[in-house]
């Protein structure tokens, strides 16, 4: 039994691998102007599906909305009893039906109609009425479901999924949407996480430890224990970093002139420093590897510092 599970399993696999390879074989100059039209767009948008295209509709609504187009899911049946006030006349319609008569699409391509909202619809029948009624047309190639009773849409729905994410990732490419900018749309989890930079989790302002290079040791003890990060930056007298000050440098001097040292006699020079988009977990392996607390991170054009992260930081984040 469990070899017939897997010659099913590779069967189904092998069928939606060729459907999506025909499906990018058939990819036309409709794609490009669908793509062209969501992005001019001045509103959002609506994406909806069915049944099991609903859940495409949902899953490719979510995914515009995370990769820098605004959109949302609208429910076709709901849409005919109220709903449709959603969509406005800055806004565009995705619609997801194989067959293209799905009768609940019906009043959201009628109310199209009526408020000039451009529709792209995707079907695999180019004569049928959301073919009829749509501005921009993707097809779909007719090729029978992966079930081996030919009922279940699996085939069909892998296709939609990858035209949604085709879409979604060129709008994204088009956008220049950067990691940076997918961050601010993902800041929890582990992805959340993988994106945060040391930017993100530092301290900045008045937070972060600095003296001069000539201060005495009741300042730089007075910095250290206030600040209360184990350590404090030196700085020359235009702000660049000269050097750092930990606990330990302060313990491996102590003696009968300790007090009438300066920030300069006990400094280490040329500290371990990051920028400030570094990503985290770079500055969380950084600190682990040379077994430091704290790292400064520098300002690139001046070489001042901007902030620091101590490894607490990067555990609270939820590095590891």
């Amino acid at each position: 039994m469990t070899s017939a599970f897997l010659a099913e399993g590779l069967r189904v696999l092998r069928l939606e691998a060729e459907a999506l390879t025909l499906l990018g074989e058939a990819l036309d100059e409709s794609f490009s102007r669908a793509a062209g039209l969501i992005l001019g767009l001045a509103g959002r948008v609506a994406v909806t599906g069915m049944g099991k295209s609903g859940h495409v509709a949902r899953k490719v609504a979510a995914t515009l909305a995370s990769t820098g187009t605004p959109a949302y899911f609208i429910h076709p049946a709901e849409a005919n009893h109220g709903d449709l006030g959603m969509i406005s006349a800055q806004d565009a319609v995705l619609a997801f039906s194989l067959s293209g008569e799905t009768e609940e699409l019906h009043g959201i391509l009628t109310f199209c109609a009526r408020h000039l909202v451009p529709v792209i619809g995707v079907s695999a029948r180019p004569e049928s009425f959301l073919a009829s009624r749509a501005q921009i047309f993707l097809r779909l190639p007719n090729l029978p479901e992966a079930c081996p009773n030919g009922c279940a849409p699996t085939t069909s729905t892998a296709m939609m999924m990858g035209l949604g994410d085709a879409l979604a990732l060129a709008l994204l490419t088009a956008r220049g949407f950067t990691p940076e900018n997918f961050q601010q749309y993902h800041p929890g989890g582990a992805l959340g996480r993988r994106l945060l930079r040391a930017a993100d989790i530092m301290h900045q302002g008045p937070a972060v430890p600095l003296v001069g290079l000539s201060a005495v040791m009741p300042e730089v003890l007075l910095t250290i224990t206030g600040k209360a990060f184990g350590c404090t930056a030196v700085v020359e007298a235009d702000g660049r970093l000269a050097g750092i000050i930990t606990d330990g440098d302060l313990r491996r001097h102590l003696g009968p002139d300790f007090m009438r040292l300066t920030a300069a006699d006990l400094m280490t020079p040329g500290p371990v420093t990051v920028a400030a988009g570094i990503p985290a977990a770079e500055v969380l392996g950084l600190m682990q590897r040379r077994a430091i607390t704290c790292v400064f991170v520098l300002e690139p054009e001046t070489g001042r510092p901007a902030g620091i992260v101590h490894i607490h930081d990067c555990l609270r984040a939820g590095l590891q």
